[in-house]
């Protein structure tokens, strides 16, 4: 794996009305790996991607992308990037391949076609490739999308909460798709509530709370920060759920709806 910064955050903050939701983030996502920014509903995850990916201005701090200065440099970031939302943005009137050709063309792909069949090729998509993407599972139609996002094959792609929604199986399916990403080089950022998400996909995984990165480290890592396990019959190690209940506390658990409703714009 390689190891300079593809993503390198500092001291970000942000804050809208009188709720500041980022209060000083900082990480570093090394080239070709998974990055998970955990955390809980309104702890910020989204308005960090949404800064990195040039949609939203940070009051205060600093961020690069690919090299790119995301406050100065926008328009080479957005070059450099795909961003899959928490819902997938496919024209459920049009089929899979179809949702390809029409990105493809949009991005000026000289071989829109071939880019089309090369994609539902690799998201195992093929034999659907004909059908309307509204007849398609939500694990097919969230694996097309993300098919879409890397036409142009941007070397760095945020999805935010991936999986929302979505049944167990289909669940599955993207993170299959998440594990190629990588394997072909793609530096990935992920954001995600799902605990066991991180755990099964992220090289590094962030825990955001209250406007901080308050732990960051691979899963072994984190799981030393809880003291080491009894040994009585068996030897229970701790689960990454464990690990972030007991960083952020109970008390960080109700603090998290009304900056939930603040990162939305949402009244509180």
């Amino acid at each position: 794996m390689k190891t300079s910064a593809a993503i390198r955050v500092e001291g970000l903050e942000k804050s809208f009305a009188d709720l500041d939701v980022l209060t000083g983030v900082d990480f570093d996502v090394a080239e070709g790996s998974i990055f998970a920014l955990l955390g809980s509903n309104g702890a910020g995850k989204t308005t960090v991607v949404r800064i990195l990916s040039t949609l939203l201005k940070g009051d205060a701090g600093t961020a690069t992308v690919h090299g790119h200065d995301v406050a100065a440099e926008a328009a080479r970031v957005r070059e450099s990037i795909s961003l899959t939302g928490q819902f997938a943005a496919v024209d459920e009137v049009l089929t899979g391949r179809e949702n390809l050709v029409l990105v493809a063309q949009l991005r000026h792909i000289a071989d829109a076609g071939g880019t089309a069949d090369a994609l539902l090729a690799r998201f195992s998509l093929t034999d659907a490739g004909g059908r309307r993407a509204g007849t398609y599972s939500g694990g097919m139609r969230r694996r097309l999308d993300i098919a879409m996002s890397l036409i142009g094959d941007p070397p760095i792609v945020f999805l935010d909460e991936p999986t929302t929604g979505l049944d167990p199986q289909a669940r599955i399916e993207v993170w299959d798709a998440v594990k190629e990403l990588a394997a072909n080089g793609t530096t990935v950022l992920l954001t995600t509530q799902y605990l066991d998400e991180a755990e099964q996909l992220a090289d590094r995984i962030a825990i955001l709370h209250q406007g901080r990165i308050i732990a960051n480290g691979t899963l072994a890592e984190l799981k030393q920060l809880l003291p080491p396990t009894t040994v009585q019959y068996v030897e229970k190690q701790p689960t990454l759920e464990e690990v972030f209940l007991a960083i952020i506390g109970e008390d960080g658990l109700n603090a998290a709806g009304d900056a939930a409703a603040a990162e939305k714009g949402e009244p509180r």
